[in-house]
């Protein structure tokens, strides 16, 4: 039920917590079920209606209405459960969104959004909808607002969706759309950081890294601890090779959050620019104990076990690396070469054969 665009439509966490309870209402009270077995009994009515239509004679016209009544009974009769069904997971979902420490009232908010976007012609005859009017719903549910929820609650509990609708962005493939989109939320709101930091990681990926790098800064100046904004700002300086620059934003960034993965990695290869394979090393062993999965970090931790002449733990992990990326010939000959480096039976050891068995399964 969770999907990009859901996600970029509401305007609050607590209209997607509210949709999330509706659909989990759709689940406990077995609707999906009750709908399947009442189609299975109104399928056979309608199959006989149409097949007594067909014997009727008459003519085309006569058949015709007479299956034509037939299917639109049987959508309405079929439309009846989910007006239902829809009422029901309306008020179930209110109550689990009040119960979660949520507003009401976003529910409500949302329905009025949903009526936003409708495009069906309101002439389209109601038993061909799959879902009750918005207008319907809309007012039973402002009705429990004002009799049964009238307490207000939060609008936001986790936090972050904006910044999480942001991302989102990021996969959008026309980034002209993307940009146009951050520029129009910035008109809303100067000091907005969300669409700040949205057109300096659109404007990087269009290479235009000195106006990226000045709206970097320009939402740091507003929010000075935001760990998203620091870790790619010493991203960019990575990428265009100032490494000073880099290091000293990525450092900052790992201090805000010590998992940050893409930090780390990009740290780790600042000082691997600066040929500190020590310190890169130090740094890369860290993303290993977070267990990232990533295959080009085992690549980076190799490299840099070579460059500091430890060959067995550097074909250990080029053995990962190659096992990752579907290569597993190229694997078993670097984990294969890395145990002539470790004693027999200690944990390192028997760690590579297991990998070697994994292989030769």
């Amino acid at each position: 039920y969770v999907n990009r665009g859901l996600i970029n439509l509401v305007e609050k966490e607590s209209e997607l917590v509210g949709v999330l309870a509706h659909e989990i209402a759709h689940v406990n009270a077995r609707h999906i079920a009750n709908i399947i077995e009442k189609s299975k009994k109104v399928g056979v009515a309608t199959l006989a209606a149409i097949l007594a239509g067909a014997f009727l004679g008459g003519g085309g016209e006569l058949t015709a209405a007479a299956t034509s009544f037939s299917l639109a009974t049987a959508a309405s009769l079929n439309l009846k459960y989910s007006r239902e069904h829809e009422e029901e997971a309306d008020r179930l979902g209110m109550y689990y969104l009040v119960r979660a420490g949520y507003d009401g009232k976003a529910m409500l908010d949302f329905l009025k959004i949903m009526r936003r976007y409708e495009f069906y012609s309101n002439n389209i005859p109601s038993y061909f909808l799959t879902h009750p009017g918005t207008d319907e719903r809309i007012t039973y549910l402002d009705a429990l607002l004002q009799t049964t929820y009238i307490h207000r609650g939060a609008e936001s509990i986790i936090g972050n969706l904006k910044r999480i609708q942001t991302m989102l962005m990021f996969g959008e493939k026309n980034l002209d759309y993307s940009l146009r989109h951050f520029q129009n939320e910035l008109q809303k709101n100067q000091n907005d950081v969300d669409a700040l930091y949205g057109i300096a990681v659109i404007q990087e990926k269009l290479g235009r890294y000195s106006e990226s790098i000045d709206n970097f800064r320009r939402a740091l100046s507003l929010s000075p601890n935001d760990e998203d904004v620091t870790r790619d700002l010493g991203i960019v300086y990575f990428k265009l090779g100032k490494t000073s620059q880099a290091i000293d934003y990525l450092h900052k960034a790992v201090a805000l959050n010590g998992n940050d993965t893409g930090a780390l990695l990009y740290l780790g290869r600042s000082y691997e620019q600066l040929g500190d394979y020590a310190t890169a090393l130090n740094i890369y062993k860290k993303l290993e104990s977070i267990n990232i999965d990533e295959a080009d970090v085992y690549y980076s931790i190799a490299m840099a076990y070579g460059k500091t002449q430890n060959p067995g733990s550097s074909h250990h992990n080029f053995g990962i690396y190659f096992k990752k990326k579907n290569k597993p010939d190229t694997a078993l000959f670097h984990f294969k070469e890395a145990l002539k480096y470790f004693t027999k039976y200690s944990e390192k050891y028997e760690e590579i054969e297991k990998e070697i068995k994994s292989i030769k399964r």
